[in-house]
């Protein structure tokens, strides 16, 4: 088994030492833009301003700025009666990127995971309560405690990080097993049983705080396996993607061709040199989309047209304490844009954000190797957001840029009708 590097490049590529990156563009090239952090004033659960969407301010916005660090971005906002979509040009050939090019979606495929589930638990093959060790006997270590199905969806399982134990790898020999692929059983028993023999100890117990966990998605992913009989990329087409007809959205399972046309991301290497990884085989729950695909699924979720009205509410559910307010998150770090700073932010396969007005947002973001994007809405759809940027080096894994832009371009004064000619 390699390093794993899927899902963690992040944090790897974020804190790695490379030599200079001296054929990214200009544009590229400076100290990357801020991360989005908002403050958490009383919550609006509504859009309050419907009219018309400050198209120049978005235009502006999904353009390359010095600093972005990105090879090209695109964006999507829409309201009930319009919808903008933009794209910048792709730094290093100057071309216009399509608005509709496909991208790596990176952890926004563990909405799809968390929306396969709860078709399970309505069909009443998967109880949410029921432990991971019944779904899975012999998949965890025999000393860890019961983990619930539900503890793994809202990410207080407590489990360990994926690859505890497995060194870091270069920048390099995450370049060079870009094309690897692995399934969720490998993943798994690659982290939870290292090659030395020890025991990765549980974060804390089960369902007491809230730290994200990718592994407990792709345990989740392989309780989805074990009880259809069936992969996750079959499960996940039948039921989301050929329903809604998400025609441009895949689960490639390690098939590397990238549909076009294509977002492109560039990592570089350790002598400077941007490589190309828009072609690379993940995992099991690997999956691709565009942004329009990714806006039509978020509104068919909050719809109503994928889950009941029991399994919908389970999604926008912050896991509470004894005293019925949500569990803590174990460092602040992640959710500090929610109800309360330090206090849970993620329900089952969402996490809830505020903006400065008040107004809240549920969604999910993603990363992948060379890709930085998310997608996110109001409950009631009023406003919804998609990016995705390419990035352009090694060491730009954060909250690109361009999502601060984005914000204030949503928040800014919109046109009125006569303002529009």
């Amino acid at each position: 088994m390699h390093t794993l590097k899927r899902r963690l490049t992040p944090l790897i590529l974020a804190t790695a030492a490379l030599a200079a990156a001296t054929a990214v563009p200009a544009a590229a090239a400076a100290p990357p833009g801020p991360a989005f952090v908002v403050s958490s004033p009383a919550l609006n659960t509504t859009t309050p301003n419907t009219t018309a969407l400050n198209t120049a301010a978005l235009d502006a916005a999904v353009a390359l700025a010095p600093g972005d660090r990105m090879s090209g971005q695109l964006a999507r906002v829409s309201t009930p009666d319009q919808v903008w979509q933009g794209s910048s040009t792709n730094a290093f050939t100057g071309r216009k990127i399509s608005p509709d090019a496909h991208f790596h979606i990176g952890s926004m495929s563990k909405t799809f995971v968390a929306v396969v589930l709860l078709q399970l638990q309505a069909e009443h093959r998967v109880d949410l309560d029921q432990t991971v060790q019944h779904y899975l006997p012999g998949t965890l270590p025999a000393s860890y405690p019961p983990i619930t199905v539900r503890q793994l969806l809202n990410h207080t399982s407590g489990l360990p990080a994926m690859s505890f134990g497995i060194p870091n790898p270069t920048v390099d020999q995450v370049l060079d097993e870009r094309l690897d692929y692995f399934t969720f059983d490998e993943i798994i028993r690659s982290s939870l049983f290292p090659a030395d023999g020890s025991t990765p100890p549980l974060h804390f117990a089960p369902g007491t705080e809230q730290e994200y966990s990718s592994l407990g998605y792709r345990v989740a992913g392989a309780i989805i396996e074990q009880v259809t009989g069936r992969s996750f990329a079959d499960e996940v087409t039948a039921r989301v993607l050929r329903p809604l007809q998400l025609n441009r959205t895949s689960a490639p399972a390690g098939d590397l061709r990238m549909p076009r046309p294509a977002l492109h991301g560039y990592v570089t290497d350790s002598t400077g040199r941007p490589v190309d990884v828009t072609e690379q085989a993940d995992d099991s729950g690997a999956m691709i989309s565009t942004a329009a695909d990714l806006d039509h699924f978020v509104t068919a979720l909050y719809g109503g047209r994928l889950l009941a009205p029991a399994q919908l509410d389970e999604m926008f559910a912050l896991p509470q304490d004894s005293n019925g307010k949500p569990v803590r998150y174990v460092d602040g770090s992640d959710c500090n844009t929610g109800p309360a700073a330090g206090e849970a932010c993620y329900g089952v396969g969402l996490k809830t954000i505020a903006l400065p007005d008040g107004t809240v947002l549920w969604g999910k973001t993603g990363h992948d190797l060379g890709y930085a994007g998310g997608v996110f809405a109001t409950r009631d759809l009023r406003l919804r957001v998609v990016y995705d940027a390419g990035t352009a080096s090694s060491d730009s894994a954060g909250t690109p840029a361009l999502v601060n832009r984005l914000i204030a371009a949503v928040l800014s004064p919109r046109q009125s009708p006569t303002d529009a000619h």
